[in-house]
């Protein structure tokens, strides 16, 4: 039997190789070094390799190492970390800096020039700065003093948060001493905030964050078809509501023609509540913003919306009624409107309340929101009008 492969010789093999090519490599590894290898790699890179390793039907271990090996890879900011282009000690002059930049073969690179004591970081200098001082005076005392400055191993979530209040070009980055280890730029943070929109857009519909384009259909298949089954059961609850006023909607048959209607209008209410909540979770504005604040907000525009709409839609059903020969043609409107700000408030509350539920419950807050909130809205915007109308007209 062959040895091992070391991780440091497997780590080499795999480097410039596509995505599927290094799966296969990695496949012939056993899981913990797998799991091992897949951490040292960048995070977006680990995870494709990660849905293209292969794995036969009868290794279920090896299958759960690799899904495990995929989500422990932790985003920090180090993943990010570059060497910092220009660094000078305190005592270095204005004019030594100016020497210093016209020798550098990085010199596009450089935004600031990072001045340490000894190896800890203790200010920076702009190109403005070096510019208008005098050629003699040290960077000492013309550095901006205690920067703010990255932690190694700040989770890249909590850099973006710090980083859209104040927006600079480059972010440098330090042990727990203070001492300088390199330097992330801010275009990079944002970077990965696409990426984690992206993935946050399709885990609302039950897809994996780690599947990609290249995912194989069976690895595919198993992410998504779960969700599915979930969204069957929870559309067969709003239909058991449905069937409870069947005699209802037999009786006044233009009550059928609205129920999409309702349904549609409520569920783009609350899907709009559940983007901004997402939002919210994402940013880390929801630290600071309290919940019941966002609650009532979301109510009020929930309630606002269903009047707005409800009033157009009551006209609608009036006018369709009307034409149709109903009796209460009037009526049918009312209750068209009363169903419709019920149905929009509801799901504003509901827009807001899953995706902080599924959050305290340790689950992913983006994972099948909106399934769980359509059937929500469902329930309450059909259930309500039948209701309605029932108690009213009947």
């Amino acid at each position: 039997m062959a040895a091992p492969q070391s991780s440091e010789s497997a780590r080499d093999g795999i480097d410039g190789q596509s995505a599927d090519e290094a799966a296969r490599t990695l496949g012939r590894l056993p899981p913990e070094q797998i799991k091992t290898l897949l951490g040292q790699m960048p995070h977006d890179e680990a995870l494709a390799v990660a849905a293209q390793l292969p794995g036969a039907a009868n290794a279920q271990s090896k299958d759960d190492a690799t899904e495990a090996a995929a989500s422990d890879i932790d985003a920090a900011i180090d993943e990010l970390l570059q060497p910092a282009p220009a660094v000078l000690d305190s005592t270095k002059t204005a004019a030594e800096a100016v020497a210093f930049l016209v020798q550098s073969e990085a010199v596009a690179e450089i935004t600031y020039i990072f001045v340490v004591d000894g190896e800890k970081l203790v200010g920076v200098v702009g190109m403005r700065d070096i510019v208008l001082a005098k050629p003699g005076q040290p960077l000492a005392d013309i550095m901006v003093r205690e920067p703010f400055a990255f932690k190694s191993g700040t989770g890249v979530d909590a850099a973006v948060r710090a980083a859209l209040a104040r927006h600079y070009p480059v972010y440098p980055v330090v042990d727990d001493a203070g001492r300088l280890l390199g330097c992330v730029r801010g275009w990079q943070l944002f970077q990965r905030v696409v990426v984690e929109v992206t993935g946050q857009a399709g885990a609302q519909v039950g897809v994996s964050r780690e599947e990609q384009v290249t995912t194989p259909i069976l690895g595919a298949f198993r992410m998504r078809h779960p969700w599915l089954q979930v969204n069957l059961l929870t559309a067969f609850a709003a239909a058991f509501v449905v069937s409870m006023f069947e005699d209802t909607i037999t009786q006044i048959v233009a009550l059928a023609a609205f129920l999409p209607v309702l349904a549609g209008q409520s569920g783009n209410t609350g899907c709009q509540a559940l983007a901004i909540t997402l939002r919210g979770l994402t940013l880390g504005q929801l630290d600071e913003y309290p919940v019941r604040k966002l609650l009532r907000k979301e109510i009020l525009l929930g309630a606002l919306n269903g009047v707005v709409v409800g009033v157009v839609a009551g006209l609608a059903m009036w006018l369709y009624a009307s034409y149709s020969g109903e009796p209460n043609a009037f009526m049918l409107g009312l209750v068209i409107l009363v169903a419709m700000v019920g149905a929009c408030t509801g799901s504003g509350i509901f827009g807001v309340i899953v995706p902080l539920t599924l959050k305290r419950f340790g689950a992913d807050p983006a994972m099948a929101s909106s399934i769980f909130l359509t059937t929500f809205t469902d329930i309450l915007g059909m259930g309500l009008m039948l209701f309605l109308a029932s108690a009213i007209l009947l």
